[in-house]
């Protein structure tokens, strides 16, 4: 067999609730130069059943594992494709040509990262609103010193020059992981296409503050402790603003 164009790895842990929306997506893709890996982390619910079921899922593994990155990393390393899609249990692309737009994106630029729009939806798949965050027309290593402009599963990324993730952060990796992806990458190409319909679920609190202090330090790190402490002074005093000029 060829390699195939794509790797798609969809992280699975009793995920029978959410995946099927997933599998359905990629199925219905009219471009088929993919190979689809589910790593499921030892699911109880039915999750395995249901993605063998699949006829899209070319293959599943199912084992105990660290958590979400680790997982992630098992992924990668079995991946043969060309470029990296890590789709979420829950998220699907966003139209049946999505992975042929991507392609012709790739096949008219052959960038190291392609990257596009994320659209919001609820459980039962209908639209919320657009990401708060949108890509920028232009994408570099500094655009993230504003925050994750891109979201993980509408970055798609060249297999050669993607790292595994930092276990060491375990709610944040894929920040620090877009990061490092962008100080490899000579060419980034915007699709100007809305990729992926990410499901809205929320987090709890107590994960959002540790993403977000993970993310606060992942940016000193590669931005400068200074600068960052700064810029966030400056989203802050931002959003007082905005909140005031609310109330009146």
């Amino acid at each position: 067999m060829g390699r195939p164009l794509f790797s798609i790895i969809t992280i699975t842990f009793n995920a029978a609730g959410t995946l099927p929306a997933t599998l359905r997506s990629v199925e219905r893709q009219t471009f088929t130069d993919y190979e689809y890996l589910i790593v499921d982390g030892a699911s109880t619910d039915g999750t395995v059943a249901i993605a063998r079921h699949s006829a899209a899922v070319s293959s599943v593994t199912s084992e105990p594992d660290k958590g979400l990155y680790d997982a992630m990393n098992k992924g990668l390393r079995k991946a043969r494709g060309g470029y990296l899609v890590f789709l979420n249990a829950g998220d699907a692309f966003h139209e049946p040509d999505t992975l042929q737009k991507i392609a012709d994106s790739i096949e008219k630029n052959n960038p190291d990262i392609v990257y596009g729009e994320t659209a919001l939806v609820d459980s039962e798949r209908r639209f919320i609103a657009m990401r708060r965050l949108q890509a920028p027309e232009r994408l570099s290593v500094k655009s993230f010193r504003m925050g994750m402009l891109v979201c993980h599963q509408a970055f798609i990324v060249r297999r050669e020059i993607a790292p595994e993730y930092d276990l060491r952060y375990r709610f944040s990796a894929d920040f620090d992981w877009c990061i490092r992806c962008m100080q490899m990458a000579k060419t980034i190409t915007h699709t100007h296409e809305v990729l992926i319909d990410y499901l809205n679920e929320g987090v709890t609190t107590a994960n959002r503050e540790a993403s977000l202090r993970e993310r606060y330090e992942i940016m000193c790190r590669y931005y400068g402790t200074l600068p960052t402490f700064l810029r966030h002074l400056w989203f802050a005093m931002r959003f007082a603003f905005a909140r005031f000029s609310g109330r009146e």
